[in-house]
């Protein structure tokens, strides 16, 4: 073996206990041993019984492999219920909170042979309050947010796998910041039941994982969609989409999108500019207006019955969307969908859009979880989002490039992305 068991990709790590060379047992204690020398530094996670965890193990080793995902250690972020764990939302109103059953995202992934490894630190109620997760490239900075456990945990080699959730940049930034593979579905690709909602219409499930291969083994695991094989043998027709808010860009990131679409250029590919006609333009400033008004419907009981006990970013949220006049909410709610229903329009089929996934490093301190603002369009039109890391900054974090399909074709992205990697050299997440 040429690394150690944690540091497998999931699909390398299946693949090993498909074929008999490694037991669940021994890649679970690989893990356990990382949590317990990095935990202290790293702080990805709100709940992590390591008996449990073995015991899951060893369970599965005993018995002939039951699905794909048989004796994998997954993470599950603490806004995801689970019957043997409790399940927080990082917020003391829900102390010891103890769901009676799994969410379906959860039940699906046992169901494939998957082990739950625990409940990965969350923001508050998958909003903007930091949980203590610090970024494990340098524990001086953010890991993003909201879903920062769930990437942290991945990138630091305690998971092969976790799951995010994603209302504005929650999936997409994490990775960035820390490094890792992410993918955000389209819209309602995964079932949401037992998830805690904070604006329903764009809640996401989303991934982090370490190789883009592994994106497919657990995209089709929750979907129920039998996976297809990806290669990359067509080189994509990619759209250079710097976006109306590219002045938020550092210059490193500026920098790195321009000469991987000149570098994806010199390879083959038909590399167009593109930018978003109105009313399209202002997309992300519409997800903050829908996701307030969202979260202020949903938080009712909170809100009422322990107000004193949330954040006061959570209540400036909650206010935001008691504040919006009708005429604000008409014309959000109304471009939701009606771009939702006419994105795809606009461009032709195979077009990959090339695009920042974060405005820079993940920022220095853990009182923010850095800026949406090269997300929120693309959650608020519902479509698939592809993440690759592709090298560091000036401070030696990672960056690296968003792929976005309009047409949200799964195979197409991932294909996409193993193009773009090997033009890039990225072997590691191939």
């Amino acid at each position: 073996m040429d690394k150690s068991p944690n540091k497998m990709s999931l699909s390398e790590a299946a693949f090993a206990i498909e074929t008999g060379s490694i037991s669940s047992e021994t890649l679970v204690k690989s893990c356990i041993e990382q949590i317990e020398a990095r935990e202290s530094s790293v702080q990805a996670w709100a709940y992590f019984n390591p008996e449990l965890a073995l015991k899951q193990a060893r369970d599965l080793d005993k018995t002939s492999t039951i699905g794909p995902l048989h004796g994998i250690p997954i993470g599950i972020k603490d806004i995801i219920d689970t019957k043997d764990m409790p399940t927080e939302y990082n917020s003391l109103i829900y102390k010891d909170h103890q769901p009676s059953v799994d969410a379906v995202c959860v039940s699906k992934l046992r169901q494939a042979g998957a082990i739950i490894m625990g409940k990965t630190v969350t923001t508050e109620f998958a909003s903007s309050f930091p949980g203590p997760t610090r970024n494990p490239n340098n524990t001086a900075h953010t890991p993003g947010g909201s879903s920062q456990g769930s990437a942290a945990a991945v990138a630091d080699y305690m998971v092969h796998g976790a799951l995010g959730t994603q209302t504005g940049g929650s999936v997409i930034r994490p990775n960035a910041y820390c490094g890792t593979v992410g993918y955000k579905p389209p819209y309602n690709t995964y079932n949401k039941t037992g998830v805690k909602p904070l604006a329903p219409t764009m809640d996401t499930i989303g991934l982090m994982v370490r190789n883009i291969h592994d994106v497919g083994l657990l995209s089709s695991t929750l979907s129920g969609v039998k996976p297809e094989k990806v290669t990359d043998n067509t080189i994509p027709k990619l759209l250079l989409h710097r976006t109306g808010q590219w002045d938020a860009a550092e210059e490193c990131i500026q920098t790195l999108i321009e000469d991987c679409a000149a570098k994806f250029s010199d390879a083959g590919a038909k590399v167009r500019d593109h930018a978003f006609p109105q009313p399209y333009d202002n997309l992300q400033a519409l997800q903050r207006v829908v996701m307030a008004i969202e979260a202020c419907r949903e938080f009712k009981f909170e809100w009422t019955s322990h107000q004193d006990m949330l954040s006061k970013s959570f209540q400036d949220l909650i206010l935001r969307g008691f504040e919006t006049t009708p005429e604000e909410r008409g014309e959000a709610e109304g471009l939701l969908k009606y771009s939702r229903e006419n994105v795809s329009e606009m461009f032709e089929v195979g077009d990959i859009l090339l695009t920042p996934g974060a405005p820079g490093e993940a920022p220095k301190g853990i009182e923010t979880t850095g800026n949406s603002i090269f997300n929120r369009a693309w959650t608020f039109l519902g479509v698939a989002c592809l993440y690759l890391p592709v090298t560091t900054g000036p401070h030696g974090l990672p960056i690296g490039i968003q792929l976005v399909d309009p047409h949200n074709d799964e195979r197409r992205l991932l294909s996409a992305g193993i193009w773009c990697a090997k033009v890039l050299g990225l072997n590691k997440i191939i």
